[in-house]
C-alpha cells in the first residue's frame, strides 16, 4: 500500500489527482455517480449535435465527450472546468477542414483527427510554458463578439440540414443565405417536419418538463416523427430514396406553398 502522503512532490506534479484522491469517500463516490448519470443524459444528445456540427459521424461527438473528461478529471488543475468538444470548436473544426474535403468521408475524418492531434500539442506545449495567464488579456468584449459570431456560422451551416437543401460544402456565410432565398421552393416539407418537431418538442419540454433533459425529449420526439413519416410515406425505404407516393405529395406541398 502507497502511502499518498509521502509521495515527493514530482509526483504530485505529474499525476495531480493523487492530491484528491484520498478524499474520496462512499457518500462522496455516491453524489459523483448521481452527477455522472446526470451528465451523460445532458452529454449524449449535445455530443450528437457537435459532431454533426463538426461534419462528423455522430460517434466521434461520444470519443470527444468521454476521453477529455477522463483526462480533464485525472490531470487537470481546476474542478469546476468543463472539459469536452463545444459548439464554437465544433464550427471552427468544420470552417477550417470543409474546404478541403467532403464532410463525413474518411478524407475529412482523417483531417479534423490531425488538426485535433496538432492542437492537443500546441496547447500541451503552452501549457509547459505557462502561457495560461495570456488569457487573462482578452476582453470581455472579444469573448461576446466571439461567441455571436459562432452562434450565427452554428445556425447557418445547419440551414441545409433543416431544410432539405442541397448547399454547396464550403459556402461562405452570405453564400449560404443567397443559395437558401433562391431555392425556398426546394425545401423538402417532411425534413422540415421533423427539423420542427425537434425543435418546438425541445424548447416546450424545457419550459413544461423542466426535471427531464429537454434535449432527450426533443431527440426522441424528433427520431419518432422521422419514423413515422418514413413508415407512412416511404415504405422500407431509407430518408433518402423517398416514394413516388412521397414525391407526389412532395410536390403538392410545394405548389400549395409557392406564390
Amino acid at each position: 500500500m502507497i502511502d499518498l502522503k509521502a509521495c515527493p512532490l514530482w509526483l504530485y506534479r505529474l499525476l495531480p489527482f493523487l492530491r484528491w484522491w484520498p478524499n474520496v469517500t462512499p457518500h462522496t463516490f455516491k453524489a459523483d455517480t448521481i452527477a455522472a448519470l446526470t451528465g451523460a443524459l445532458i452529454v449524449l444528445p449535445q455530443a450528437v449535435a457537435f459532431a454533426t456540427i463538426a461534419g462528423l459521424p455522430p460517434e466521434y461527438g461520444l470519443y470527444a465527450a468521454m476521453v477529455p473528461a477522463i483526462v480533464g478529471a485525472l490531470w487537470g488543475s481546476s474542478w469546476h472546468l468543463v472539459s469536452g468538444p463545444t459548439t464554437a470548436i465544433s464550427i471552427v473544426v468544420f470552417a477550417s477542414i470543409s474546404p478541403l474535403a467532403e464532410p463525413g468521408s474518411p478524407q475529412f475524418i482523417g483531417l479534423v483527427l490531425t488538426l485535433t492531434l496538432l492542437t492537443g500539442l500546441i496547447q500541451f506545449g503552452m501549457g509547459l510554458a505557462r502561457l495560461g495567464a495570456l488569457v487573462n488579456f482578452i476582453s470581455h468584449t472579444v469573448i461576446i463578439g466571439f461567441t455571436a459570431g459562432a452562434a450565427i456560422l452554428i445556425a447557418t451551416s445547419q440551414i441545409k440540414n433543416f431544410f432539405g437543401l442541397d448547399i454547396p460544402r464550403g459556402a461562405h456565410f452570405h453564400e449560404v443565405l443567397i443559395h437558401f432565398g433562391t431555392h425556398i421552393r426546394d425545401i423538402q416539407p417532411w425534413v422540415l417536419a421533423v427539423g420542427v418537431a425537434t425543435l418546438v418538442s425541445g424548447v416546450l419540454a424545457k419550459r413544461y418538463l423542466s426535471k427531464l433533459p429537454y434535449m432527450i425529449v426533443a431527440m426522441v420526439v424528433g427520431s419518432l416523427v422521422a419514423a413515422f413519416i418514413n413508415t407512412e410515406y416511404g415504405g422500407t425505404r431509407p430518408a433518402f430514396a423517398p416514394s413516388a407516393r412521397w414525391r407526389r405529395r412532395s410536390r403538392r406541398c410545394r405548389c400549395r406553398i409557392s406564390p
